[in-house]
């Protein structure tokens, strides 16, 4: 048994004490579950709780004896960049029996356990709420049966049951996305990345089958990701004569130039009479009726496996915290909860209410009512489908409205997704589509041209700018600039980019009072690996950049550029060995912060959070502790500009100095390696999202701004910067954000991120203190299939 853990930290709920609790860790199988344990347990070992893993899941719990351990700060280590879950799982069939389930409260009573934090499906939280429910029950069946005492039981009156949801097919209603969902979509891109450059060359159309028996959430976003020409999904089948429909819409595609097709089929997949449509079935058809070479690739349980991603072990490491939290606050009138997402808040939501929608979905598919399917399963997956939905349907309304698309700034991974979408929407929206290279240079020397909905194909999946991109700002290109707005009759602009779009934006903003011609409406769309514009809490490429730092990945020697994950490992590997990383950031210190969090560091140091010697002499005295136990490695992030004095070079000298004979040192700077490669799922997606919002919203404003046969845009609420708030794509003026702006240091004064960097210290073991004034209340699920006329 493990004894108290004392320390600095106070959890403070309403401002009374939290008592020492003992908790359970359970697991069912599924991917990246490994950073939710880690985080369940030291943040239940901080808080002064007993903390035990049950291996094996619930037959573990019925089994009892070696199958119920304490754990330990250093049993979690290394734990992070590792798939599945390191405690195991099985499925019991002795668990849904009540003698099953009377053996697993026998074997926690006789520990003094009454918290269990299951991460897993809906079935494995449903089997956990039953197991509370008759819990009295049980208990007083074991004392009449003699296997535990009164004093027992009425210790153990009480279990209290919170949730994670693991599932990699997102299938768990009241939650925008559940652990292992991200990582599973990494597989699959690295496979449709793979096959479709080869399908190009051949001109084949490409049949990609991906796992979601009830679900399409994979299916779906990974057809937002590449820009596939159909999509499956169990939730909205295909209307009858949809054979005909997908041929047509194939040669359509051949016709305007395209090399490849894609099809995405969610294994669940079915026609409107509950018939299932396989990929062989869709292959079969293509073939015979148009003569398409066709390949057929079935992904399967390779979508389970592989390094969880960056957004998957941060996204772990905040549920399992706030699951820590939510057991400690719980009562006996509390109920089964379930740790859940909504846009980029952590909310607690009644199991049994999440359960209850989820089994609503598939009860409106098996009576065909499909449009209550898809709004059952929440407002991210019908965002995400109605997106889908108008980028792959072309049938253009006659305008005369044209409007530019630029990139500003340094490039980044998931910017051409937002320009092709964007491109692409506005053709759909009838209007002319224009392209303008090399940033606010290209508009002023009138390097603007139209461009088409083939010329972005495949955009979706290439990093980088396609348009050309450069940091230069309008103020001194003002007169140029208006020239070429009336020069190429633009009626709307689309920026796309950092800081330097944002400031951009404004100084076109603030020349409206003396060029006309800039009074139309424009967006600005976040996309940087420094996620520091206001207004949003995410910039496309901050996802793919953290994936950069923390994934392992091939490195080569000659630059030293080792990613985080291979970093540790080969600490592990060489003992007693600390690296110290340089990130990119510019001032914001949000890569270095979440790359800590998704890498476990020791500690990430940013410009935002002052630290002076004394800092660094606690995180040095911190390490060589660290170095006394099992865990014989380090790591340390710090941000590009987080101190002039304390350099990258500077905190190496220091720490090689100091851990002589302890420990030594390696020193990495990752470089502009970080604004490259490949981009993320969750970047392609939020940038296609992105760019699609952003032209259906200047359509809108047009027709606002239309006044006497002329756009005339000067209202502050006509030049906005698109970004995710909390739970919304939202528009906020760029002229109100300006309030919120440190324009000396290229970031907002108000930035969400900060308050998760005690997490982050927390799980590296140093005694601070965590405030939970502002923790996560229980909510409600809102829609409820009474209300979807049923």
């Amino acid at each position: 048994m493990i004894n108290k853990i004392t320390s600095q930290i106070h959890f403070t709920t309403k401002n009374r004490p939290i008592p020492s609790k003992t908790l359970n860790v359970l697991t069912t199988d599924r991917q990246s579950m490994n950073a939710a344990v880690r985080a369940t347990v030291r943040v239940g070992l901080y808080a002064g709780a007993k903390v035990y893993f049950v291996h094996e899941g619930y037959q573990g719990l019925v089994d009892g004896g070696d199958n119920i351990r304490p754990a330990t700060w250093e049993s979690v280590s290394m734990m992070l960049q590792l798939g599945g879950t390191v405690i195991g799982s099985a499925r019991s069939e002795d668990f849904r029996t009540r003698e099953g389930r009377m053996k697993g409260a026998c074997n926690l009573v006789k520990l003094g356990i009454t918290n269990l934090c299951v991460i897993g499906g809906d079935g494995s939280l449903t089997g956990a709420n039953q197991f509370r429910t008759e819990w009295s029950g049980l208990l007083d069946d074991l004392v009449k049966a003699g296997k535990i005492t009164a004093a027992e039981a009425k210790k153990s009156s009480h279990l209290n049951i919170v949730g994670m949801v693991g599932s990699i097919d997102n299938d768990f209603c009241g939650t925008d996305m559940t652990i292992g969902t991200d990582s599973a979509l990494h597989r699959i891109m690295e496979v449709v990345d793979a096959i479709t450059t080869t399908a190009q060359s051949h001109q084949r159309t490409f049949i990609l089958e991906v796992m979601g028996r009830h679900c399409g959430y994979l299916a779906l976003v990974t057809a937002l990701a590449c820009g596939a020409d159909w999509v499956f999904i169990p939730e909205m089948p295909p209307d009858d004569g949809w054979e005909n429909h997908l041929c047509r819409r194939l040669t359509d595609q051949r016709g305007r130039g395209c090399r490849l097709n894609v099809i995405i089929v969610a294994e669940g997949a079915m026609s409107r009479d509950g018939k299932l449509i396989t990929s062989d079935q869709i292959k079969k058809l293509v073939t015979d009726r148009l003569g398409f070479d066709t390949r057929t690739t079935i992904l399967g349980h390779v979508q389970r496996g592989g390094t969880p991603s960056a957004f998957d072990r941060i996204l772990g490491s905040r549920m399992g915290v706030e699951a820590v939290m939510a057991l400690m606050e719980a009562t006996p009138d509390t109920p089964a909860c379930v740790v859940s997402l909504s846009g980029n808040l952590a909310v607690r939501l009644p199991l049994m209410e999440c359960v209850q929608v989820t089994k609503d979905v598939t009860a409106a598919m098996a009576e065909g009512r499909f449009d209550d399917a898809i709004k059952l399963r929440g407002k991210s997956f019908q965002n995400n489908w109605n997106t889908y939905k108008l980028l792959a349907h072309i049938n253009p309304p006659d305008s005369n409205i044209n409007v530019a698309i630029m990139n500003i700034g340094a490039p980044c991974a998931g910017m051409n997704a937002a320009v092709r979408s964007a491109v692409r929407m506005g053709i759909i929206q009838g209007h002319t589509m224009l392209a303008v290279h090399d940033g606010f240079d290209g508009l002023a020397h009138g390097q603007i041209e139209p461009i088409t909905w083939t010329s972005v194909t495949g955009w979706t999946g290439i990093g980088g700018s396609m348009l050309g991109t450069k940091r230069t700002l309008p103020g001194k290109l003002l007169e140029e600039i208006s020239l070429n707005i009336a020069k190429f009759n633009i009626h709307a602009l689309v920026i796309i980019g950092g800081f330097e779009a944002y400031v951009g934006g404004l100084e076109l903003v603030q020349a409206r009072e003396k060029y006309e011609e800039m009074c139309i409406p424009m967006v600005v769309i976040p996309a940087t690996v420094s996620n520091n514009v206001p207004g949003s809490d995410f910039s496309i490429g901050a996802d793919t950049a953290l994936n950069t730092i923390t994934s392992v990945s091939a490195s080569t020697v000659d630059i030293h550029a080792y990613t985080c994950d291979r970093i540790k490992q080969s600490a592990a590997g060489t003992k007693r060995r600390v690296f110290i990383v340089e990130t990119m950031g510019g001032y914001c210190g949000y890569l270095a912060t979440m790359a800590g969090l998704a890498a476990g560091a020791d500690a990430a140091y940013i410009f935002e959070e002052k630290f002076g010697i004394k800092d660094l002499e606690m995180n040095v005295e911190h390490l060589v502790e660290k170095m006394k136990t099992t865990v014989k490695r380090g790591l340390i992030l710090r941000n590009e500009n987080s101190n002039a004095n304390y350099t990258t070079d500077f905190i190496f000298s220091l720490y090689s100095e100091e851990g002589k004979g302890i420990f030594d040192c390696r020193k990495n700077v990752l470089g502009h390696m970080q604004q490259g490669g490949t981009p993320t799922p969750f970047d392609r997606t939020f940038g296609t999202k992105m760019g699609a919002k952003s032209v259906r919203w200047l359509s809108e404003k047009l027709k606002e701004c239309y006044r006497h046969g002329r756009i005339f845009a000067n209202t502050p609420d006509s030049a906005c910067v698109l970004g995710m708030r909390k739970r919304a794509l939202t528009f906020q003026p760029l002229s109100e954000l300006k309030g919120d702006t440190d324009f000396e240091h290229r970031i907002p004064k108000t930035q969400w991120w900060l308050k998760i960097r005690p997490i982050m210290k927390i799980l590296a073991k140093y005694d601070i203190k965590l405030d939970t004034s502002e923790h996560a209340d229980m909510e409600h699920v809102i829609k409820k299939s009474s209300s979807l006329g049923k």
